[in-house]
């Protein structure tokens, strides 16, 4: 259940100067989208928070696939402004994706359940039930 520990290395290289700079001098905004995601164990469950800002419930998608759980989530949007001539004044364009696996060892993938509400998508994780290992008593010869 670690992998649903969301954890961000980020490194800091003495001889690479310009690591990450356009992600730490521009923020996000600069072509990739990182969606903040947290995970709380709640006992019986677990539940994972994340953020998706700007998006609409039909831009999101959660695959189940050989153990994994992928959540995907991308949208496009176009402003444009044009003149009584039809020619642009002003025309921006903006795309955003993300994408997270996290490993479903330890959860009941068939129980699994998503809400998206205010921006933030909430899928409730159930654990599995722990099987008690089966006890079988030997006859002595």
């Amino acid at each position: 259940m670690f992998a649903l520990t969301p954890f961000e290395r980020k490194s800091y290289d003495l001889f690479n100067a310009f690591h990450d700079f356009e992600k730490d001098f521009f923020g996000e905004e600069s072509g990739t989208f990182s969606c903040k995601t947290d995970v709380r164990d709640e006992g019986d469950h677990y539940v994972l928070e994340a953020e998706l800002p700007g998006f609409d419930k039909s831009d999101i998608n959660l695959d189940i696939s050989d153990g994994y759980l992928t959540l995907s989530a991308e949208h496009n949007t176009e402003n444009s402004e044009k003149d009584k001539d039809g020619k642009y004044i002003r025309r921006e364009r903006s795309y955003g994706s993300y994408r997270r696996s996290f490993d479903l060892a330890g959860i009941n993938a068939d129980n699994i359940d998503a809400e998206y509400k205010n921006g933030i998508l909430f899928v409730d994780l159930p654990k599995k039930a722990v099987e008690k290992p089966a006890t079988k008593r030997l006859e002595i010869r």
